[in-house]
């Protein structure tokens, strides 16, 4: 009979939060308490991230190092080069002033060598080399 009472078959309801906080009770019982290893587990996090970011500072120092190496030796050479150009200008100008006409002249009579008074020309034209052999007469 008790079915039937309309007072008995009243859905009892209860406030929504009210079941939510016991229903969250309920289930933080079923897992462990995890402060104590989240806390040890934030401070092996920090510790990771600082060695890295040292590593990596010490990665950058040292690329840096090897940066402003080169730099200096790249301005060494630049210098080298522009001393090995100096020298080569040097000794094309001396070139130059040796074999001048005027020098060269002066290394010839220095040598025993005298200018011919009457220049004579070398053709190499068949027709020319003929006439000069005396082949071929004029006219």
């Amino acid at each position: 009979m008790a079915l039937l009472n309309p007072v008995a078959t009243q859905i009892v309801r209860v406030p929504r939060q009210k079941l939510s906080a016991k229903s969250a009770e309920v289930f933080l019982k079923l897992l462990p308490n995890l402060s104590e290893g989240a806390q040890a587990t934030h401070r092996f996090f920090a510790i990771f991230l600082s060695a890295v970011a040292g590593i990596g500072l010490l990665i950058l120092l040292a690329v840096n190092i090897l940066l402003a190496q080169d730099a200096f030796t790249l301005s060494e050479l630049k210098a080298e080069a522009k001393v090995v150009a100096d020298q080569r200008e040097a000794i094309n100008r001396q070139i130059e002033s040796v074999s001048s006409p005027a020098a060269l002249a002066a290394q010839a009579e220095a040598l025993g060598m005298r200018a011919s008074q009457s220049p004579v020309f070398l053709n190499l034209d068949a027709q020319s080399q003929a006439l000069a052999n005396g082949e071929v007469t004029r006219g």
